[in-house]
């Protein structure tokens, strides 16, 4: 009789999560396949459908996963900001070493061309608008932007060029997170300064 001790169900689930992100880093979401997946945690494969039901739904809990955790060190990062642009340079810094320690969650996030049309093109959407309302918020508190329209404008384009901006430090690996972070307060903290309150 096994003496082995189970694993409870949401560190398995945890673990299943870690490893299902690291294969669909290294392979693509089209290419990873769920006995790869199963193989590696050391589960059966059904085991794998009972918690997550479809290799869809297991990349929906790894991105959900990874919107989880990029909003906890987002808002982590501006508590007791100091000024608008201490707030800004702490959350733009969280967000590049993000993307710089947790590479597999990125790639899950970056690469969904190859997702439209499916839950998780939603879920990486989500994940922006997540981005976009606390960024929104903290310029709200911070800058006199006018209209809520203009706000929510302004937060998108903080988004959207954070994005390109961490695909490019993707193939300059010698750029830190920091040195991004420069560059990015270089451009948006110009455009934003004379709106501080």
């Amino acid at each position: 009789m096994s003496t082995r001790k189970r694993m409870p169900r949401a560190e398995r689930e945890r673990q299943m999560i870690e490893v299902a992100e690291s294969v669909f880093a290294e392979r693509g979401y089209t290419a990873a396949s769920m006995d790869e997946i199963a193989e590696r945690v050391g589960v059966s494969k059904p085991m794998l459908y009972e918690y997550f039901h479809s290799k869809e739904g297991l990349l929906l809990a790894c991105i959900a996963e990874s919107r989880a955790e990029l909003r906890k060190v987002t808002e982590e990062s501006v508590a007791g900001a100091t000024s608008p642009e201490d707030a800004l340079r702490r959350g733009l810094l969280a967000f590049f070493v993000y993307i710089r320690e947790r590479r597999q969650a990125w790639s899950l996030l970056r690469h969904e061309m190859v997702l439209i049309g499916t839950s998780a093109s939603d879920e990486i959407e989500a994940t922006r608008r997540q981005q976009t309302d606390l960024i929104a918020k903290l310029m709200t508190g911070y800058l006199d932007l006018g209209s809520p329209l203009r706000v929510e404008a302004v937060a998108e384009f903080v988004v959207g060029a954070c994005e390109r901006l961490a695909i490019w430090c993707e193939r300059h690996v010698e750029v830190t997170p920091e040195r991004a972070t420069d560059y990015a307060m270089d451009v948006l903290w110009s455009g934003l300064r004379g709106r501080a309150g």
